[in-house]
């Protein structure tokens, strides 16, 4: 079940510059630059109370986000919902007729379980149900 948000994802063509800009507006430390190798994505995270910001920078022009930021800038990617069985609420998203990006889960930043929904279904927001 989905139970809580998550995440904000934020594609920045710079990781470096925009964690210094989210650093001084949230006067808080990013974490460690994490490499994502399935998603060809640099991630920082600033921590918000029980929320998380995700800074995502592409490592090659063929990465998710670099395809983002060339379409439409740099800005909001995504948001995630935290769900405590990921592989129950696709099957659920599914079933209730949202277009499925990943059918099945996938391992992304912190080793969370991750998979995204078309924007398409939902308003044009992509989403991101994810599991510790």
């Amino acid at each position: 079940m989905i139970n809580k948000i998550s995440h904000l994802g934020i594609a920045v063509k710079d990781l470096k510059a925009a964690s210094e800009t989210y650093r001084k507006l949230l006067q808080s430390e990013p974490s460690e630059p994490e490499f994502v190798s399935e998603q060809k994505v640099n991630v920082v995270k600033f921590t918000i109370g029980e929320s998380t910001i995700e800074l995502l920078e592409g490592t090659s022009p063929d990465s998710p986000i670099s395809k983002f930021i060339e379409k439409r800038g740099e800005g909001i990617h995504h948001i995630a919902y935290e769900s405590d069985d990921v592989k129950s609420d696709l099957k659920r998203l599914g079933d209730e007729g949202f277009e499925l990006i990943n059918k099945e889960p996938r391992v992304g930043s912190d080793n969370m379980l991750i998979a995204f929904v078309n924007p398409k279904s939902i308003g044009g927001v992509l989403t991101e149900v994810c599991q510790h």
